[in-house]
């Protein structure tokens, strides 16, 4: 289910440690206070991951009523980016790369290059 962002109209990661023994309300005021956006944005994700980086939780607004997500790898550990106090939204191709437990961050891509003749 969650290997695939197309079903949401937007996502966004909260970067840095979260307490995930919060719930709903907490994180609700977390997305609302500290990011300054609305939870309440139908079919918004938006992911939250504690200390131990095997496991994320999400919160999604379904219009009537919040769905909360919990996800715990049994191998291997998400590569969550740890700047504190910071929101990022996310492509779908960074959606699924955080899914598959790679790094949402770009990699440097290696570009075609059109060499001149030699005369």
């Amino acid at each position: 289910m969650l290997n695939d962002a197309t079903g949401f109209k937007a996502v966004y990661i909260a970067c840095g440690y979260t307490d995930l023994r919060r719930g709903i309300d907490g994180l609700s005021v977390i997305i609302d206070k500290t990011f300054h956006l609305n939870p309440f944005e139908s079919g918004t994700l938006f992911l939250f991951c504690g200390r131990r980086t095997d496991r994320i939780k999400g919160l999604l607004w379904e219009g009537d009523g919040f769905l909360l997500l919990y996800k715990r790898l049994e191998n291997g550990k998400f590569q969550w980016p740890r700047n504190e106090d910071e929101v990022r939204q996310m492509t779908s191709q960074q959606f699924r790369w955080l899914m598959e437990g790679l790094s949402v961050e770009p990699k440097k891509v290696v570009h075609t290059v059109k060499p001149k003749r030699t005369a």
